[in-house]
């Protein structure tokens, strides 16, 4: 996948701006990463906790009915691991040490996420009535349910 040099070039900045960062992942809310800045961590593995992750407190948050969620935060005893929601399919995920000062990782990943959805925002065809509309093949695939699979014969009704 290609990556927006831009993106790329922002988790670098944040990296300059948190020095205790080490490591940010941006990923899709299903858990694939976009763009990473990481050295000793598997990006891979880390976007796909942080997107389970961030679903459950999405639960919690709509459990709750405090409306949706904006970003998590886990305290460990060597630092912090934060996601924030950047927009309703992608998610920024940063890992600082202990001694990171968490209202600045916050200030800067909350400028940092808005501008990456910026980035990431793709304009949608406009939809004419009667005229068909070519598939985007890098649009997300539409989500499906188990029963959706099913053959129509196989249903409950």
């Amino acid at each position: 996948m290609t990556v927006d040099p831009a993106v790329i070039a922002e988790l670098g900045n944040l990296r300059s701006r948190l020095p205790e960062l080490s490591a940010s992942v941006l990923a899709t809310a299903d858990g694939l990463v976009v763009a990473q800045d990481t050295r000793a961590i598997e990006p891979d593995s880390l976007a796909a906790l942080a997107a389970a992750h961030l679903a459950l407190a999405r639960r919690f948050a709509h459990a709750v009915d405090h409306g949706d969620l904006r970003e998590c935060v886990v305290e460990c005893d060597a630092g912090y691991i934060t996601t924030y929601a950047a927009g309703p399919n992608a998610l920024l995920t940063l890992v600082t040490s202990g001694d990171a000062n968490l209202a600045m990782v916050h200030h800067e990943a909350r400028r940092c996420v808005r501008r990456l959805m910026n980035l990431l925002t793709v304009e949608l065809p406009v939809v004419r009535p009667g005229v068909p509309v070519q598939p985007d093949a890098s649009a997300p695939l539409e989500r499906r349910t188990p029963m959706a699979t099913l053959p129509t014969g196989m249903r409950r009704r």
